[in-house]
């Protein structure tokens, strides 16, 4: 990757960084078709389904396809963001109603960030990951330049084509990287710029947020290129 022409600036270089991704994703994405879109690699997957099939009991979603979402609960993978937010001055309250867990998990959590524990995050599909995104993209937007009213769990509508989920996320994405580029420097270090609601984006600096979003959008893309290679490889035997 060549560095002719990069940015230094803060805004610039998150930018660049998300135009990187962005860009290695779409190339990674390219060819994606239905069936590998909602393969399901191991039994208890989570992934989008039809409202009245579906798996879990937080499924969400405006219309006939629900993304699902289990059990309030925090992943392990996530101990070390509760861990920064405690130490970044959030109480403990607070981080039990951004993750709809009790005070009580917080603290066993907060007491034990040092060790391993279970992972308990599900294996997901492609289309999970991807219905994922949009959805903390898409009320990322509405929160952040759009009215700041919407549910974000209703603005988007799960479909099982995957040309089709695919247009409408690289749409929303292109929106979203057009509002970032027009942040000033002041607008970068106000709290509560986002005020997205699940989440401690109303408690940060936004270019806190920006970073956050950056880490989301590149390690569930890394996500999406490991299943597809896995489902390229699938009947694959050594020889």
């Amino acid at each position: 990757m060549g560095t002719e022409g990069a940015r230094t600036d803060r805004l610039g270089l998150l930018l660049d960084q998300f135009d990187h991704a962005r860009e290695m994703a779409q190339v990674r994405l390219t060819g994606l078709g239905n069936e590998e879109y909602l393969w399901e690699p191991v039994p208890g997957c989570w992934s989008i389904r039809r409202r009245s099939e579906a798996a879990t009991p937080r499924a969400f979603g405006p219309g006939a396809w629900v993304l699902d979402l289990g059990d309030p609960g925090i992943p392990a993978n996530e101990y070390a963001e509760v861990a920064r937010q405690a130490a970044g001055g959030m109480t403990v309250a607070k981080i039990a109603d951004d993750w709809s867990v009790s005070v009580e998990r917080v603290e066993q959590i907060l007491a034990h960030t040092g060790a391993p524990e279970p992972d308990e995050t599900p294996v997901t599909t492609i289309a999970w990951r991807l219905g994922h995104l949009h959805f903390c993209f898409a009320g990322g937007w509405e929160w952040t330049f759009g009215e700041r009213q919407q549910e974000p769990k209703l603005l988007v509508d799960f479909t099982p084509s995957a040309a089709l989920a695919l247009e409408r996320f690289w749409a929303l994405i292109d929106r979203w990287r057009d509002s970032v580029a027009a942040v000033t420097d002041e607008q970068l270090d106000t709290v509560g710029f986002s005020q997205y609601p699940y989440g401690s984006d109303p408690d940060d600096p936004f270019i806190t947020v920006l970073s956050g979003a950056n880490l989301e959008f590149i390690h569930h893309m890394a996500e999406i290129a490991l299943l597809r290679d896995l489902w390229r490889a699938r009947f694959t035997t050594p020889g």
